[in-house]
């Protein structure tokens, strides 16, 4: 049965290798089973509550993407838009958590309908190359900014705006050596660097008294904390129609870098396509509902699946065991919510980095490219906001290329977004 409906023998697999394939992938990204409660919960939601929202919306993600595209690419809440959620929308734009999920869910919505109507893969072809790469690397390092700040390796400073922290508090001693342990663990390319990191560095603070032990190993979830609690007819607001096209970009973007990705690597590409893409596009889009209803923010592709390929992963069979082990994680809470924001910040930071390596697909003797990727890459930790980078640089894109006699670069999508933006602007400072 396996192999008539994954098709084993033709993608050169088997039901051991999958199953390894499965393993790998899991343990490389299950640090956001405590990541995202951990970023979460600064926005006012139960880490608790988002432990079920975590696990649930990427068991059903990772199934659609296994059982209806048959690709071994995992699903599950993204990094990038989760900091996005709490830092850029909870945070600084005051926004409760319960509208932002209904935010989500509309955008959730919006991804179906667009993948349905191919409109998606119209949007990604009409985005420049430079904007797409930067936008990954702009992400990368608003995360580690974030993770920086979390550990106190950095602060705020009146004078300078930010600075070093103190080095002689224990919590900044412990997150630097979460940073040392997990860095030489993802160098050595040990499975589950990331997560064995955090629970070594949570261990650690344990020692110096600066942590607990979890009050148990194991519960039974309570999800009712954050399960339906979206705001559905305050996330109609007019105001919040840019947010949801900042899910939809940034979701889109980081998901097609990830397909591509892990497709090259594992030679799905065929004649410069990805087969299926239709099917693929449609699991974020899932994912992404399932997720606003349980509990948290959007649901994307994870690049960490590109582990469980090299370990021999090729059908959607190990997505299938990545599920699965995702519904185990659920009954796992109480340790997930004992992981302190020191522990996890040298997660942050180290994902921030491996980020940015689109950084050098930029073709940067080309001014008229390597200009609008540099703003969307600095202005995004600078502004403390990944909209606004994005926006500036799809401006900085079509000003740039005009003005250089190259406005023929400039696609259809593109100009509309830039009118959009330019638009978006003058009512900011009309208010």
């Amino acid at each position: 049965m396996l192999e008539r409906y994954f098709k084993l023998a033709e993608n050169q697999t088997t039901v051991r290798q999958e199953l390894l394939g499965g393993l790998t992938t899991f343990m490389t990204m299950a640090y956001i089973v405590v990541v995202n409660p951990q970023i979460l919960a600064q926005a006012g939601m139960s880490a608790e509550g988002v432990v079920f929202a975590t696990c649930v919306s990427a068991a059903a993600a990772s199934l659609v993407m296994g059982l209806y595209a048959n690709y071994p690419i995992a699903m599950a809440p993204g990094m990038s838009l989760n900091a996005y959620f709490t830092y850029s929308v909870c945070l600084g734009m005051g926004i409760p958590w319960q509208t932002a999920l209904g935010v989500v869910f509309f955008s959730g919505v919006l991804f179906v309908l667009l993948t349905v109507t191919r409109v998606r893969e119209q949007i990604v072809n009409g985005i420049p190359d430079c904007l797409k790469h930067s936008t990954a690397a702009g992400i990368g390092m608003f995360i580690a900014f974030v993770g920086l700040r979390n550990a106190k390796l950095v602060v705020a400073n009146p004078a300078t705006f930010v600075s070093i922290g103190n080095v002689s508090l224990p919590e900044v001693q412990t997150a630097c050596f979460g940073i040392v342990l997990t860095l030489v663990l993802m160098a050595r390319k040990v499975n589950g660097a990331i997560l064995l990191g955090i629970l070594g560095t949570t261990l650690v603070g344990i020692v110096r008294g600066i942590a607990h032990w979890p009050s148990a190993l194991v519960s039974v979830p309570h999800p009712g904390s954050t399960l339906l609690q979206l705001d559905l007819r305050g996330a109609l607001h007019l105001g919040l129609l840019e947010i949801i096209f900042a899910f939809l970009f940034v979701d889109l973007f980081d998901n097609v870098g990830t397909l591509v990705g892990v497709c090259e690597q594992a030679g799905f590409v065929k004649d410069g396509r990805i087969p299926r893409v239709g099917r693929v596009l449609l699991a974020d889009g899932v994912g992404t509902v399932i997720g606003s209803l349980t509990g948290t923010s959007t649901v994307t592709s994870y690049i960490e699946s590109a582990a469980g390929v090299a370990a021999g992963a090729r059908t959607g069979l190990s997505n299938v065991v990545v599920a699965v082990l995702f519904l185990a994680a659920v009954f796992f809470s109480p340790v997930a919510g004992a992981i302190p924001g020191f522990a996890t910040a040298p997660a942050l930071i180290l994902v921030g980095a491996l980020m940015t390596q689109s950084i050098a697909r930029v073709e940067w003797l080309d001014f008229s490219e390597a200009f609008p990727a540099f703003l969307t890459m600095v202005a995004m930790p600078l502004t403390f906001s990944i909209a606004t980078g994005l926006s500036l640089g799809v401006m900085a894109y079509t000003i740039v290329k005009v003005g250089a006699g190259k406005y023929r670069e400039v696609s259809i999508v593109l100009w509309i977004l830039t009118i959009l933006f330019v638009l978006r602007y003058v009512y900011l400072a009309a208010a």
